[in-house]
């Protein structure tokens, strides 16, 4: 055993201060040459151990042939370089701890690769990879702006898509496949996924975690290994293809992270060298009830070190475009999930976590000071206030944060009966009132979809037509509503089941109906395309998620009706452009909702400006599986005044359907009079989706 050592004086001063946050260099395993030899450098932390060693398939698993030497600072790293340990070797740590005579064989915490599940041996490996995505690099910036259209197609790659048992190949590219046979690689995903995610038109993937987890029915939330992408599904370089066949095609990737808790596998993190390192010992801090794991210690410097460096790990290696952070509400309240006399004050009395607040706050500063064109995103479910504010104005420091109220309140609403809806409309229109507080992304998730709360169709109300149709309405207001987007992967064609992480999506409920018409599954899919385009291209469906200057109610009181009604703006008409001279009209998108099932013929909308009105989306059309209502194309604004607006339209509202309307040009900009006539006057126009 050599004495060689990679960390510096500097390096163990930063890491003790908890402000190292590119460990994963120095800490863990390491191949290099050393005066001439090659090998492998190991250092892992344990303080409280007496003895370490490294045990592996290169020594027969010998728990004593090749101790690690006690760095004489104080740091409690154990370090050494072993020659002839190549890549790929599985190796362990032997620990033998100062208490209790425990002894115990552990994980690398820094392990770049893990042995394939049931398997627990970590696993030397080099991550070079050669990448190909500088231009989605350089230009990532605008993908990610605050300003850019974000839709986020989230997915759980073990149950996206899997290899029919009978088959036993890869599903061909571009064309998924059903399933419940084994797993695709991260090889075999990268062409079906990017092709499919560029076809519908999302702008980023969501992953749920790819980190190594013992159990797979964890959906990946119980991580061993927060440096490794799960070796389920191929290596770190399959990985890497894939993030980097998705850049090319110009499609971002988000990696949710889980920092709140880890799991009680003994060859994980809890009890490391003996101790509660990891987790604090105080179990009404240090231990999770509600999900039977383990909380990390949040005031210990070395482990906000090891945490902010896993999280900056993922967008150095692996080019994530950003983080979404899970579970932020359990970090920070004192008394998440626990009763009177389970948890402990802080210092002043009250129940926020004050060091897991210290922790996010330094996280988000590093990422940020980092990769200043990326995003971290807090799913986090209470009214704690500015957790996407900036530090400095005593914000969280978050790009982007969950709107878990919007979801609930909108689902809730989708469920009832139509005849009811017009009693619970301000259960609908609340969530502008607080719309413009935060950065918000509007979730549907896999949260939603699990547990006996069934997919997204079946929560809605009504027979096979009416849940179809509130599902399209679902979508369609929510691409109207401020906020970006986000949806679970089979939510988008309607998936009839609940989610199950065992079996592939029900990718053949997407076959052609023997008439060889689309069927009503097509039609959403092709629905969710068109509101990713269309939110994409038009600036004021995504230029001002985040202002009030963006959204402009036009009615929210037709409750009798249930009927809602507003504008989005894009910048130019928010500045106070001048619309009745000519400026960008285009600027503004009219949305229109009818949460009934009754036709509403010569509904009356007032509008900025006179002039043609192109319907540019209508969840009602034939092609969506609509009955096909709607306004032939178009309608022309008349000087009809209508909710204190000078201008208005006479608009036929389908049944739970939603319009998108967008002016085209006013009267002077024209230089011509319209006069009002009849839509079927109006030549060259025909019905959407005849």
């Amino acid at each position: 055993m050599d004495t060689w050592s990679l960390l510096t004086d500097s390096d163990v001063y930063l890491f003790r201060e908890g402000s190292h946050f590119n460990l994963y260099d120095k800490l863990g395993s390491h191949l290099m040459t050393v005066d001439g030899v090659d090998g492998t450098y190991f250092a892992v932390w344990a303080p409280n151990a007496i003895r370490v060693t490294v045990m592996g398939k290169f020594n027969g698993w010998n728990p004593d042939s090749h101790p690690l030497n006690l760095r004489m600072d104080g740091s409690g790293i154990w370090e050494g370089f072993i020659a002839g340990v190549a890549h790929g070797a599985h190796y362990k740590y032997h620990i033998r701890s100062r208490y209790k005579r425990y002894r115990v064989d552990k994980g690398d915490p820094f392990a770049f690769r893990w042995e394939l599940a049931p398997e627990t041996a970590s696993v030397v490996w080099d991550l070079k990879y050669e990448w190909l995505d500088a231009e989605w690099m350089k230009n990532r910036f605008r993908v990610n702006s605050l300003d850019a259209p974000m839709s986020v197609y989230e997915v759980h790659l073990g149950s996206w898509m899997r290899v029919p048992e009978e088959d036993g190949s890869p599903a061909g590219k571009g064309s998924p496949s059903s399933g419940s046979g084994r797993f695709l690689t991260y090889r075999e995903m990268s062409f079906a996924l990017a092709d499919y995610v560029e076809k519908m038109g999302f702008t980023h993937v969501e992953l749920l975690p790819i980190m190594e987890h013992p159990f797979y029915g964890s959906w990946g939330y119980q991580i061993v290994g927060l440096f490794a992408p799960t070796s389920r599904y191929g290596t770190p370089q399959e990985f890497m293809e894939l993030i980097d066949c998705l850049h090319q095609r110009g499609i971002g990737v988000i990696l949710d992270w889980v920092p709140s808790h880890f799991p009680d596998n003994i060859q994980g993190l809890v009890y490391f060298d003996g101790t509660h390192l990891y987790e604090h010992e105080d179990p009404r801090k240090g231990f999770h009830p509600e999900w039977k794991s383990y909380i990390f210690n949040y005031g210990r410097n070395e482990v906000r070190a090891f945490l902010i460096s896993t999280a900056l790990f993922w967008l150095e290696k692996y080019h994530i475009d950003g983080i979404r952070v899970d579970a932020v509400a359990s970090l920070l309240y004192l008394n998440y999930a626990r009763k009177e006399g389970e948890w402990i004050p802080n210092e002043y009395g009250g129940n926020e976590n004050i060091e897991a607040i210290t922790f996010i706050k330094r996280l988000n500063e590093a990422i940020y000071n980092k990769y200043p064109d990326v995003q971290t995103m807090a799913e986090e479910s209470t009214t704690w206030p500015m957790v996407s504010r900036p530090l400095y104005i005593g914000g969280l420091g978050f790009g982007l944060k969950w709107n878990m109220g919007w979801m609930h309140d909108t689902l809730a609403y989708f469920s009832k009966e139509s005849i009811h809806r017009k009693y619970h409309q301000s259960q609908l229109t609340f969530s502008i009132w607080y719309a413009f507080t935060e950065n918000f992304i509007l979730p549907l998730s896999h949260d939603e979809v699990v547990y006996g709360k069934g997919s997204i169709l079946g929560k809605m109300p009504g027979d096979d037509w009416q849940k179809f149709a509130n599902v399209r309405l679902l979508f369609g207001y929510m691409y109207g509503h401020p906020g970006k987007k986000l949806l679970f992967m089979g939510c988008e064609f309607a998936q009839l089941r609940e989610w199950n992480h065992d079996m592939s999506l029900d990718w053949h409920l997407l076959e052609s109906p023997a008439s060889g018409t689309p069927g009503l599954h097509q039609g959403v899919q092709k629905w969710v395309a068109d509101l990713n385009r269309t939110y994409a291209k038009e600036p004021a469906l995504h230029e001002l998620d985040f202002s009030a200057e963006g959204f402009e109610w036009v009615d929210f009181h037709d409750a009798e009706s249930s009927v809602i009604s507003f504008i989005r703006k894009g910048k130019t008409t928010a500045s106070g452009a001048d619309v009745a001279n000519g400026a960008d009209v285009g600027s503004q998108i009219l949305v229109v909702c009818n949460f009934t099932p009754i036709v509403r013929m010569n509904y009356r909308i007032g509008v900025p400006w006179c002039g043609v009105w192109k319907e540019i989306l209508n969840s009602d059309a034939r092609v969506y599986g609509g009955s096909g209502h709607g306004n032939f194309g178009q309608v022309v604004a008349t000087p009809i005044p209508a909710q204190g607006r000078d201008c208005s339209l006479s608009l036929t509202l389908p049944p739970f359907g939603v319009l998108f309307l967008k002016g085209e040009a006013s009267e002077k900009e024209r230089g011509e009079n319209v006069e009002e006539r009849e839509i079927n006057e109006i030549p060259g126009y025909s019905p959407l989706g005849s």
